[in-house]
């Protein structure tokens, strides 16, 4: 599988746009769901991907591979999605019921078997409290922890995204992960 992303690439790179869809079909509703974490809303979300896209098709000759294509697709669509939250000016206050389907929604998963009435009520609730938080975290809080714990990012991938040194990527991931843990505490 690697090597035939690596020969798509290297045709996309020569200008080859079917290479290039195939690369897009591969990583778009990925990329869609990484979009949709970070900026509460799903319009938002698509044309952040439309736009990372766009900009990962006018700069692919410039992919020099010193990190996975996905890696280097990832950025730019983070950088796309935190752009659309600024052109927007949503990214303290995004209305977390437009964040898409719930079965998009990593907090809203469970996977226990057969839940009955009471931790259905409870899950609503523990996932109502935490959209709630997320839309109230900065953006770089949001978007660390999304990559961290959504996306199973390292920190130094979450660094190079963010274009932050590693401290400040675990600083705005522990700042997440505290304020979460306090905003459940009264569900215990």
């Amino acid at each position: 599988m690697a090597n035939e992303e690596e020969r798509r690439v290297a045709a996309a790179r020569r200008g080859d746009r079917g290479a290039f869809r195939l690369l897009v079909e591969a990583y778009a509703r990925m990329l869609f769901t990484l979009c949709v974490r970070i900026t509460r809303d799903a319009a938002l979300a698509e044309d952040a991907v439309q736009e990372a896209l766009f900009n990962a098709w006018r700069h692919i000759a410039e992919f020099d591979g010193r990190s996975s294509f996905k890696t280097w697709l990832h950025r730019i669509a983070v950088n796309a999605a935190l752009e659309q939250m600024r052109r927007n000016a949503r990214h303290e206050s995004a209305d977390a019921s437009a964040q898409g389907d719930d079965d998009d929604d990593f907090l809203l998963q469970r996977s226990v078997d057969e839940p009955g009435p009471e931790q259905h009520a409870l899950g609503d609730e523990i996932g109502r409290h935490v959209d709630d938080h997320l839309a109230r975290m900065s953006v770089i809080e949001r978007t660390a922890f999304v990559l961290r714990h959504a996306e199973g990012h390292s920190i130094e991938e979450i660094s190079q995204t963010l274009s932050m040194n590693t401290s400040a990527s675990k600083q705005a991931i522990f700042r997440a992960v505290r304020k979460l843990r306090g905003a459940l505490q009264p569900l215990r």
